[in-house]
């Protein structure tokens, strides 16, 4: 793709904006005051407030309450000052719906006691209905929104076909994720009947998302790394590639997926007019792999938080300045919140972030 220079976007930047008006710019590639800045799993375990909620609640019973999902949402936006709120819920919570029940296991994670491994598994599976299966969501998302009102952004999100496939074939998280593998080479017809109920689904809750609220969307295709490069075109983009193209025009869509430098130019090729990069790549290379028409969102290695701020500060004025001053880029991690970070280290970086000044802007 040909690359867009900054200076044939410049034009000159409103005054001084709200954290949603910062975000949805960045996404539209129009100047900013300054770059939006948010932290993927920034509701998590590094916040005081939420390890309180944690002790009275599990994880899905705060993602099934609205009053408590609400809260959680809303906490990094109140402590960080971050411009987008990312609803709180889990990429598994539409499986239940389409008959696949699953548990989150306390060091574990995602558990699907009886996976899909057959024939006989994929008939019991449905499309899932988001206003019956998962309604609790959609609730807050209205309730978040409320609160919100332009002081953030909320983003909605889902888990990939793909990184949903591998959990209900694998039954749990794996290295890898071989039996999903396995599955795709060995019945590659039977594992895209798996591949479109999930896909079906998705669109219907990401929909489901938009109507309720939701101002951009990011779909988590966490595990697509594990796949080469014929395999993710063959197996899995067709699928995004009908996720993207039934959301364009309703929201703005981030593609999210980890150790996949080498799926980049795949990514691209999905038509999603926004894509996360992991701290592997360089930020110019990345973006300059994915085509300057995208925006794109990272990528501060996780990692670094958990140093002194004298190793935190340079290396996020690194991934700045490797932005070169282009609109359309929202500074994040390459991945998750670390649960040891210091909340005030976050809190740091968002300062640190809007007050490099503007983007985008002539001069």
């Amino acid at each position: 793709m040909a690359s867009v220079e900054p200076s044939t976007r410049a034009r000159a930047c409103p005054g001084p904006m709200t954290g949603s008006a910062r975000l949805l710019a960045a996404c539209a590639h129009r100047p900013v005051d300054a770059t939006p800045v948010w932290f993927m799993r920034q509701a998590g375990r590094s916040l005081p407030a939420y390890r309180r909620l944690r002790e009275r609640h599990d994880l899905l019973t705060i993602a099934r309450t609205p009053e408590l999902a609400t809260a959680a949402t809303l906490m990094p936006v109140d402590r960080l000052g971050v411009d987008a709120a990312v609803l709180f819920a889990d990429i598994m919570l539409p499986l239940t719906g389409m008959g696949v029940p699953f548990e989150i296991r306390p060091g574990t994670g995602p558990v699907v006691p009886d996976p899909i491994r057959s024939e006989t598994d994929l008939r019991r599976l449905r499309v899932a209905d988001p206003a019956e299966a998962t309604p609790y969501v959609l609730e807050t998302i209205r309730a978040v929104r409320r609160e919100l009102g332009d002081r953030a952004a909320l983003v909605g999100f889902a888990g990939g076909p793909f990184t949903l496939a591998c959990y209900c074939v694998e039954g749990h998280a794996a290295r890898d994720f071989p039996r999903a593998r396995g599955w795709l080479h060995a019945d590659p017809v039977a594992f895209a009947t798996l591949m479109t109920v999930l896909t079906d689904t998705t669109i219907r809750y990401c929909a489901a998302q938009v109507e309720a609220g939701a101002q951009v969307v990011q779909l988590f295709e966490s595990w697509a790394g594990v796949l080469a490069p014929a395999d993710f075109d063959r197996h899995v983009a067709p699928h995004l590639r009908r996720i993207v193209l039934a959301l364009r025009g309703l929201v703005p869509v981030i593609v999210f997926a980890t150790g996949a430098t080498h799926l980049l130019g795949s990514l691209a090729r999905l038509g999603s007019p926004g894509l996360s990069l992991d701290w592997r790549v360089p930020l110019d290379q990345g973006w300059r792999a994915v085509g300057h028409d995208r925006f794109v969102q990272g990528n501060l290695d996780p990692a670094v938080c958990l140093g002194p701020w004298s190793v935190v500060q340079p290396a996020a004025e690194a991934v700045l300045r490797l932005a070169g001053g282009r609109p359309g880029h929202i500074f994040n991690l390459g991945h998750g919140v670390d649960p040891a970070t210091d909340p005030d280290c976050l809190r740091r970086l968002v300062e640190l972030v809007h007050a490099a000044g503007p983007v985008g802007t002539p001069g």
